[in-house]
């Protein structure tokens, strides 16, 4: 059996930005219920591992928001002691916080790593004063710098910094600055991808004024020569990392791996083998239900029509895509299947085959939509 991930959803933010989907809520100060909201993630993940007899070693931990790190270090402390009661963790386990640069303090970031927390994900967006006011972020970019100079000061040696291109009223000199900022702070990791007006947020309802198509593209090309002479390697749609630092926890969500999803509004996916059957989870979404009840999840079973879309939704955002093995073993589903659609795509250079490996040529990376629109039953 193959080892699984763990994703710990914190739902609380200082403040909502506009453009945010996630399932955040504000945090009044010193009102987060910390203790009962870790005792709430045990008991769901206690729960989880017995219905669904979960006898695989956690590869990855990911504490994702919301702003997880408003939660103290002892309160962490005790959800991973807690954790490592209940399901064996891996000694080499790639564990994430995800922090943005306002809620950063020097001891409280050393005492994170003592934890075992050994990965930062840092919420920069922008260095630049202006697009930070405009995304309604809480911090400048002075207190960007500062967070990765603390990160560095704290024993972080991996660490990621998330980048935005395509910013209201910025150019392709503003976000090649960022990117060139971001380079000199010296991460593993950097995250660099276009600003979408996504439904439910405020920008979708209030959209502000965007560069055109034609300037993101080159914002997006800019930025990538920058990150390929620094060596920084592309190894999906979004995602740089020097040599041996990918994040493993989102390579396993690309690869169409299993994971436990626990915590407010927290997704999971659980293949069962006998029978072959994969099935999604979804925790309540509101802090107060699940508080009152984190039991009380829904379970989907994926049904074998949408096996293949789901398989290539995530595969193809990898720049190594995925093999014939892969889909087999992943999906339970014959080559077959897929096989005649691919070899049409393949003819319109939106798909390359390599060394047994089927992946996005540099043309289909950016009409991925509409290769993953073919796989739709019925389409």
């Amino acid at each position: 059996m193959q080892p699984i991930s763990l994703y710990i959803h914190f739902p609380w933010c200082i403040k909502k930005c506009p453009y945010c989907d996630f399932n955040s809520h504000h945090a009044v100060k010193n009102l987060i219920p910390e203790d009962k909201y870790i005792s709430a993630l045990l008991q769901d993940l206690e729960n989880d591992i017995e219905q669904f007899s979960i006898n695989r070693p956690i590869q990855s931990i990911f504490l994702g928001g919301g702003t997880p790190s408003l939660f103290s270090p002892e309160a962490l402390e005790r959800l991973f002691c807690g954790i490592r009661q209940q399901i064996p963790v891996l000694a080499n386990a790639e564990i994430t916080l995800e922090a943005n640069p306002g809620t950063f303090e020097s001891q409280k970031f050393a005492e994170f790593k003592q934890t075992g927390i050994n990965r930062l994900s840092i919420g920069i967006q922008s260095f630049n004063d202006e697009f930070l006011q405009k995304l309604g972020r809480i911090h400048s970019g002075q207190q960007a710098l500062i967070a990765s100079e603390i990160a560095h000061q704290a024993g972080f040696e991996n660490f990621n910094l998330d980048l935005m291109f395509g910013l209201p009223g910025s150019s392709i000199s503003d976000s090649g600055q960022d990117i060139k900022t971001a380079i000199s702070l010296e991460p593993k990791h950097i995250s660099f991808y276009q600003l979408t007006l996504e439904p439910n947020t405020y920008f979708y309802k209030h959209p502000p004024r965007l560069p055109n198509d034609d300037q993101i593209f080159k914002f997006q090309l800019n930025g990538q020569k920058y990150l390929h002479k620094a060596r920084y390697h592309q190894y999906e749609i979004s995602a740089y990392a020097k040599a041996d630092f990918q994040c493993s926890h989102n390579l396993n969500y690309w690869q169409f791996g299993d994971y436990l999803g626990i915590g407010a509004g927290a997704h999971g996916k659980i293949t069962t083998h006998r029978p072959k059957q994969i099935t999604r989870t979804i925790k309540p979404k509101h802090p107060e239900q699940y508080l009152k009840d984190p039991l009380k999840g829904e379970h989907r079973n994926v049904l074998v029509t949408e096996l293949a879309l789901e398989f290539l939704m995530n595969h193809l955002r990898l720049k190594a895509g995925f093999s014939v093995a892969d889909f087999i073993t992943k999906t339970g589903l014959p080559f077959s299947s897929i096989e005649a659609t691919l070899g049409k795509l393949m003819q319109q250079d939106l798909i390359l085959k390599k060394a047994q490996q089927y992946q996005c040529s540099e043309k289909g990376w950016n009409f991925l939509d509409d290769i993953l629109e073919q796989f739709i039953p019925g389409f």
